[in-house]
């Protein structure tokens, strides 16, 4: 049996579990695939390919040129980049992990201060020689606003509470409810953009989200206000942020996600005036890859056996 663990990175997935007990060849690729015929040329011959989230896509087309894949584990319980449907039809068994729900919002906060302090550019700045650069802005007494107070959502929320903000929240579909019992209240989407110190997007990227946030969403938003993006880059229009950065329009921005991943090394963002900006580490801690990697070699060992676990629906 072979096996492709994709997109490993940090050359780090051979340490998080015991590949060596499914007594099977194992092959480990450190960089992004390029496109269709290079991932058929990685791929060619393997039965069973982990993919790491959705860096690499798993297109119906793609799918069809690989016929000798039968097992698909994607790490994480959801993958919108694997057709599904073609894998089912092919008689790929598609499997998925577990994943911690602290990592995401942990980076979140990292981003918000990192902003809100200039932490970035303070810290070049001492390592330079200099000094004081900037005039921080602050979180207690001021305005969160989550987009989305699902999982994720909500620990960023129980978070800004501790920093003594107000929270309020906003979705097509949220209870209003569930919200009050979170110690957050409901508004609408004008109200958040328009009264946010700080807005952090935790959402699901769909048809009908895509571009939540473009233009006349950022007009809306205060001039010392910040975003933070660990969900899906999709949600936001790049283009639209990038103008209202580089016009002062609003403080800053974190993000996390990125419409091209890697960033190509010209992109506009990497010259955008006050931002931060880290590579999709949102998933990528030490708890996380424990978890993703051991269930992806149980995945593989059950399947093997003829006993599939975790299948994903």
């Amino acid at each position: 049996m072979r096996i492709v663990v994709l997109d490993d990175y940090q050359q780090v997935a051979a340490d998080f579990a015991d590949w060596d007990g499914l007594g099977a060849e194992v092959e480990f690729v450190p960089r992004p695939i390029r496109d269709d015929d290079d991932l058929v040329a990685v791929l060619t011959g393997a039965e069973v390919v982990v993919a790491m989230r959705e860096r690499t896509p798993f297109t119906a087309d793609r799918l069809a040129r690989l016929p000798d894949l039968r097992l698909l584990v994607t790490t994480g319980r959801v993958n919108a980049s694997i057709d599904a449907d073609a894998a089912r039809a092919q008689g790929i068994v598609v499997c998925g992990t577990e994943s911690t729900t602290s990592a995401t919002p942990e980076l979140t906060w990292g981003l918000i201060l990192s902003v809100v302090r200039s932490i970035p550019v303070e810290d070049a700045s001492v390592r330079n020689g200099g000094w004081q650069q900037t005039v921080g802005g602050d979180l207690d007494g001021h305005r969160l606003g989550v987009v989305g107070l699902g999982r994720l959502g909500t620990k960023v929320a129980r978070v800004g509470q501790a920093f003594g903000m107000d929270v309020v929240a906003w979705s097509q579909n949220l209870d209003a409810e569930r919200a009050r019992g979170l110690g957050v209240r409901a508004v609408s989407k004008e109200e958040l953009l328009s009264t946010s110190d700080v807005l952090t997007i935790h959402y699901r990227l769909s048809d009908r989200s895509r571009g939540l946030i473009s233009t006349a969403e950022l007009e809306m938003m205060k001039p010392n206000a910040v975003l933070v993006n660990t969900s899906r880059a999709g949600l936001v229009d790049t283009d639209a942020l990038i103008a209202a950065l580089e016009s002062g329009r609003i403080r800053g921005a974190g993000l996390d996600v990125h419409d091209l991943e890697p960033l190509p090394v010209d992109h506009r963002l990497r010259s955008t005036p006050r931002t931060v900006l880290t590579p999709h580490l949102g998933y990528v801690t030490e708890d996380t890859y424990r978890i993703f990697f051991t269930q992806a070699v149980e995945n593989i060992a059950a399947w093997a056996k003829g006993q599939p676990i975790r299948v994903l629906g």
